[in-house]
């Protein structure tokens, strides 16, 4: 039994309540701000991946409209080619407009 009194003697005294609630009461602010500052680490990511989702958006909009306007720009680059032919402007003249080939009468030489 006397060996029982020297175990117990050498555990140390419980905290008393007010003790520990003033340990807390000194530990609040600083989680606070560890909690403010995760909130807004949190806030901030998610804001930049919404925002990088948005501008792969406006990226992929804008080669499609890019690859878009490449075709129409070689579709009417081939339209004035072939509007360009002289067979094509020869056939113009006589049929729509009714012009023909001068005669030998008709040319005057300038000198």
């Amino acid at each position: 039994m006397a060996q029982a009194r020297t175990d117990f003697s050498k555990v140390a005294a419980p905290k008393k309540l007010e003790e520990v609630y003033a340990q807390r009461g000194e530990l609040f602010p600083y989680i606070l701000a560890v909690m403010v500052l995760l909130t807004v680490v949190s806030v901030f990511h998610v804001w930049s991946r919404v925002r990088v989702i948005d501008l792969n958006l406006e990226i992929a909009e804008a080669s499609r409209l890019l690859k878009e306007s490449q075709e129409e720009q070689n579709r009417l680059r081939l339209e004035v080619a072939s509007l360009k032919t002289p067979a094509r402007i020869e056939a113009v003249a006589k049929g729509e407009l009714g012009m023909a080939l001068p005669t030998d009468q008709q040319v005057v030489v300038v000198k």
